[in-house]
């Protein structure tokens, strides 16, 4: 008997902080039947963002655990934490691969890091090996280049919530 592979979602982030948004994001995909669960990956330091110090890594990676309470087909992945910084995708979605063979691992990704894509390190090869959603953004294009076949849009609600506002609003006098 052949048994299907589990459908994983692959969300990785800096998430700094964790926020409403990501939470609702994780649960459409499980509840709209597009992943069996959604790992949470948090990143300890991403090659593209200069928001997230490696060193407070695992203060994130326990924030993302307890927000994630109450969503039992979610979880807080800190596979990134054991490969080399800086976190490439494509590295660890290969180490993932090899490692959990009976996964099929599906990435995340906002329309942000969409207009971004050209610049992930192998984004080709992950354009030809994973099945890749993009949720939108406001502010960016949110438009599929013509040929990236096994990327789909999202359908849905733009929510105008990022961890950058969080922490600016966290900066600035009340």
């Amino acid at each position: 008997m052949i048994s299907a592979k589990i459908r994983t979602g692959f969300y990785g982030g800096s998430f700094n902080p964790i926020h409403e948004g990501h939470l609702a994001l994780g649960d459409h995909l499980i509840l709209n039947g597009l992943v069996d669960e959604c790992w949470f990956v948090v990143s300890p330091q991403n090659p593209l963002k200069e928001t997230a110090d490696p060193a407070d890594a695992a203060d994130r990676l326990r924030m993302v655990s307890k927000a994630l309470e109450g969503h039992p087909r979610c979880s807080a992945s800190d596979i990134e934490f054991h490969l080399p910084l800086p976190s490439y995708t494509v590295q660890t979605l290969r180490y993932a691969v090899e490692k959990y063979p009976e996964r099929e691992f599906v990435l995340l990704i906002g329309g942000d890091n969409l207009d971004l894509f050209t610049q992930w390190k192998e984004y080709d090869f992950l354009l030809a090996n994973f099945d890749i959603l993009v949720y939108p953004r406001p502010g960016f294009s949110n438009r599929i280049p013509a040929g990236w076949n096994r990327m789909k849009m999202l359908d849905g609600q733009l929510m105008d919530i990022s961890s950058t506002k969080i922490r600016k609003k966290r900066k600035s006098p009340i």
